[in-house]
């Protein structure tokens, strides 16, 4: 079975949740036996080299505004999908309008009738030659359902679309595109053979909004593979608070530096360090030179950190070195892949008492949750784990072995590959070894 998954690139400026739940897929797909295809849009996605980038970026970019590039033969489209000029611009993240955004994002979901119907005639024509023919199409989040009806017409092929915070996205582009984005996506949903929600919170939110029949919604939690992530020897001997994500607002950064700095005011906790990972874009800087102004009046700055590698080397040190992981996300999200790489290292978390975070901490029980989302509220939170490290080791291997339960992305690997044997009609033979775990990843 040939599998093709489908990952919007982020530029590999910032920690990004989907392609690296993508990418964490992809290979345990591979253990199962599949042959599976990761087919990278707009910017480059991780290590994958070998395929083409389809809907480069500037491409698209230039095509919604000019009708002229609509036109343009392919050889001057093949230049403006160059990967060193795709990462240059993946490098300027965050510098387009919120109505350019819009208007793309609803020509994106129109699909064929959107002004990027030439990149997509391109990809279905890629994916129709013999050798890259797949048996299942995967799309990577809901806002590429303006695929969806062609792929199914054209390929003959299942088409499946995992569900991942992309609430968040389109709430945010405001009227009038939010409004019209939603109801185009319910209505590219029909076209889809399955959804896969990655939390069963995510799940019930999207069956709403998408108005996804019952027996179309499926939950599989996009596990870790969590022997890649071994705990430190030994707990850090200076109490470190981590931050591991985009370092941008919506992540809540602002609200954890100042909880910081109300911890700092305490004499018992005036060695405690803050290390901040995941990366940022451009347009972000200028929010962590406000931040590093707060922490410097607060004569806390030189008890943090600001790091920008987040290759998976990079996180492994970062996490080894922390005593808690707090990301305290303004909105309620989905996955919180940072939450299972914390407590795959041992590392207990603190998180607000939103969205997938009960559903985790419940399965792991690998850190505490607290209700009052503000600084004050996280400070308190925090003191709590901080003022008793020996608590803090017992939650963090808690975690780990709730993590080796319940979110190994082996387990996500068969459940995938079960619905896909179920989409794609394989016998019951083949269905049946799935589920006894006979067909598992290598």
């Amino acid at each position: 079975m040939r599998f093709v998954q489908i990952t919007p690139g982020s530029g590999d400026s910032f920690y990004c949740e989907n392609c690296l739940r993508d990418l964490d897929m992809v290979r345990a797909l591979q253990g199962c036996g599949l042959d599976v295809v990761m087919v990278p849009l707009y910017l480059p996605v991780g290590a994958v080299q070998d395929v083409p980038i389809f809907f480069g970026g500037i491409n698209v970019f230039l095509q919604q505004k000019l009708s002229v590039f609509r036109r343009t033969p392919r050889w001057v489209d093949r230049w403006f999908d160059s990967r060193r000029l795709l990462r240059w611009a993946g490098r300027k993240a965050g510098m387009t309008s919120a109505r350019d955004l819009g208007e793309t994002t609803m020509s994106m979901l129109q699909g064929r009738d959107g002004r990027q119907v030439k990149e997509l005639n391109r990809l279905i024509e890629w994916l129709a030659l013999e050798e890259n023919r797949p048996d299942v199409v995967c799309l990577s989040d809901a806002l590429l359902l303006g695929l969806a009806p062609t792929l199914r017409e054209r390929l003959r092929v299942p088409v499946i679309c995992l569900l991942q915070d992309e609430d968040g996205f389109v709430d945010g582009l405001g009227r009038p595109y939010a409004e019209q984005v939603w109801d185009l996506m319910q209505q590219r949903g029909r076209d889809v053979d399955g959804f896969v929600a990655v939390s069963r919170f995510y799940g019930d939110l999207m069956k709403a909004r998408l108005a996804i029949p019952d027996e179309k919604l499926h939950v599989v939690p996009m596990g870790i593979p969590i022997d890649r992530y071994p705990p430190a020897s030994a707990p850090s001997q200076v109490p470190a608070i981590g931050f591991l994500s985009r370092q941008y607002p919506s992540r809540g950064l602002d609200t954890l530096v100042d909880a910081f700095i109300l911890l700092k005011k305490q004499d018992r906790f005036r060695r405690v360090r803050l290390h901040v990972g995941g990366g940022r874009s451009p347009a972000d800087k200028p929010f962590i030179k406000t931040m590093c102004h707060r922490l410097a009046e607060a004569g806390a700055l030189d008890d943090v950190t600001f790091s920008t590698d987040f290759s998976l080397e990079a996180r492994l040190e970062f996490l080894r070195g922390l005593t808690l992981l707090a990301v305290p996300e303004k909105t309620p999200v989905a996955y919180g892949l940072y939450v299972l790489e914390a407590l795959a290292c041992g590392v207990p978390v603190v998180e607000p008492a939103i969205g997938v975070f009960p559903e985790i901490l419940e399965q792991t029980g690998g850190g505490i949750l607290y209700q009052d989302n503000t600084a004050k509220g996280l400070a308190t939170a925090l003191e709590a784990l901080v003022a008793d490290p020996d608590q803090a080791v017992r939650l963090g291997r808690q975690g780990r072995e709730g993590v080796r339960r319940h979110y190994d992305v082996n387990q996500s690997a068969g459940r995938m590959l079960e619905l896909c044997l179920q989409l794609t009609g394989g016998d019951r033979l083949d269905r049946d070894r799935v589920h006894s775990g006979q067909i598992s990843p290598r």
